[in-house]
């Protein structure tokens, strides 16, 4: 008695969904309109959504340092007459 050789993959084995994956992807992308994310998904994800959000706000409330975008004009034109001069 021999012994049979293991096949890699079961994939073609498999012949009872063979091709449905496929064709629901092309009709999916063909009726975008028809397709629509679950209730549960959308709410989850506008959940997580804010959740970022308002840690972004939180990190950059604790962690940013306030930069002076216009400084001083005083402070500011020695530096103006330097690079001139160069």
């Amino acid at each position: 008695m021999t012994r049979r050789k293991k096949t890699r993959s079961l994939a073609d084995k498999v012949t009872i969904r063979t091709g449905k994956r496929k064709d629901f992807k092309k009709w999916r992308h063909e009726n975008p309109d028809q397709v629509t994310s679950s209730r549960r998904f959308t709410q989850k994800k506008r959940q997580q959504r804010k959740l970022q959000a308002a840690r972004k706000l939180a990190r950059q409330e604790t962690e940013g340092q306030a930069i002076p975008i216009h400084p001083d004009a005083s402070a500011s034109t020695p530096s103006h007459d330097e690079e001139s001069d160069r």
